[in-house]
């Protein structure tokens, strides 16, 4: 008779939602409230890493924003609401190494409860899932910091069979 360890049950530690505008003024402001309204969590703006000419970007210029749902409630309706867009179905290339998620929607109207608003106009969203164990924080934490052992990491095929048993999700292997 084995017993499950219950620090090798993988878990979400956090779901990031990003909406890349290119550009400052109303339309971030627009994506600013997008984002608001469709996870319920105040967004941060992103700045402009590097310059561009051809894209008019500048280093240190509002380009987009993001937020960050830390909350194990509003994660499970977000994500149910976020699949729900793709029809639950999930390309297998969407999962990196370490586990993570990454899909994108393609407006922001998909999701249930938004009906389109032509002030706001139609806005795409990145959404990343992060899927980690418990004991993960040593190796983000200030003072004894290690690293995790490949033993403990979460592995794509892993977080492939965690999202179907847990989020009802088919995985298309291509």
């Amino acid at each position: 008779m084995s017993e499950v360890n219950p620090m090798m049950e993988p878990r979400i530690s956090k779901v990031c939602v990003n909406i890349g505008v290119g550009e400052g003024g109303d339309r971030l402001v627009n994506a600013e409230n997008v984002l608001e309204m469709v996870t319920g969590v105040k967004p941060q703006r992103t700045l402009g890493k590097i310059q561009n000419r051809d894209l008019k970007v500048r280093v240190g210029a509002p380009i987009g924003c993001k937020a960050t749902i830390r909350n194990s409630d509003k994660i499970k309706q977000f994500l149910t609401d976020a699949f729900s867009c793709r029809e639950n179905l999930i390309p297998s290339w969407n999962f990196d190494r370490e586990g993570n998620l990454s899909f994108g929607v393609r407006d922001y109207t998909d999701f249930p409860g938004q009906k389109y608003d032509p002030d706001i106009g139609i806005y795409g969203m990145d959404i990343t899932v992060v899927l980690e164990r418990p004991g993960h924080r040593v190796s983000r934490r200030r003072r004894a910091k290690s690293k995790i052992p490949v033993s403990h990491k979460v592995t794509a095929d892993e977080s492939r069979s965690w999202f179907t048993n847990n989020f009802n999700i088919e995985i298309l292997e291509e």
